[in-house]
């Protein structure tokens, strides 16, 4: 299999360094177009093929991954359609771009649509992706793998759940980062250094995590075993309710659904 990726920016370079991390391609199966001299030099340092624009050799690839910023896929889209001769699997992780829109602008390639988050990065990514209906199970298959070397994934048939999907695991790492940083500070106002704050806060998340993804409770029933009548957690929870933080929270997250609505409308 051979794997071109259009932007060889933050999350083109996640994918690049995922396939051939995982041994799902070599480096020589690999191209990576960009415009940016200083991404350029980035993407040479790493030792991938690099090209500073579209032309015919992309035809040569059997799967194209779109990774340009989501006002810069026009241009990209007209002058790729151009040198398309062959079927592909075309893969795009510009947020807000719609399989209608790629569609009108690609005819009948087969389309994905994903939406990956920043921890795909050191391959703890969560990547949510759907397709047009021009597939197989097998092309299903071969996607999943592909996508699977960042992290894990999940498909779903209605594309509305992708805009639900920058929401929640696409934003997502921002609120986590946005809680540790409060505890980090209040950590600080406590009389902590902000090294021996910054290592409470991250080792409390990182175990908080684990527990959690190796034992069969659910988010409430460990707030339950860390709370006790009268205790300190509760304090703290009595007055998170009292202020209806939690609602404060799904309607931050429903302001992001609405923007990222928003854009694919746009």
């Amino acid at each position: 299999m051979k794997i071109c990726i259009i932007g060889g920016g933050n999350m083109g370079l996640t994918y690049a360094d995922g396939f051939i991390r995982s041994g799902l391609i070599a480096k020589n199966q690999l191209l990576i177009i960009e415009t940016n001299a200083n991404q350029q030099q980035i993407i040479q340092n790493k030792g991938y093929f690099l090209q500073t624009e579209v032309d015919a050799k992309v035809d040569m690839y059997d799967v194209i991954i779109i990774a340009v910023k989501p006002q810069q896929c026009k241009p990209v889209l007209e002058h790729l359609s151009s040198f398309l001769k062959s079927k592909k699997y075309i893969l795009s992780i510009m947020a807000g771009i719609t399989l209608n829109y790629l569609e009108k602008h690609l005819n009948n390639h087969l389309i994905f649509r994903a939406m990956p988050n920043l921890p795909a990065k050191n391959g703890l990514g969560m990547t949510v992706f759907t397709t047009n209906s021009n597939y197989t199970g097998e092309q299903l298959f071969v996607m999943h793998n592909l996508l699977n070397t960042t992290g894990k994934t999940l498909y779903v048939e209605d594309e509305e759940k992708i805009d639900a999907a920058t929401a929640i695991s696409g934003s997502g790492p921002a609120y986590v980062f946005y809680f540790m940083q409060s505890m980090i500070e209040k950590a600080m106002e406590f009389g902590f250094s902000k090294s021996e704050a910054e290592l409470m806060v991250k080792q409390t998340f990182l175990g908080s995590v684990q527990l959690y993804i190796n034992s069969e409770f659910s988010c409430e029933e460990w707030i339950q075993k860390v709370s006790s009548k009268g205790g300190t957690t509760e304090a703290a929870f009595d007055y998170f309710n009292q202020n209806h933080l939690k609602e404060e929270i799904k309607t931050g997250i429903e302001k992001a659904f609405e923007r990222a609505q928003a854009l694919a409308q746009n």
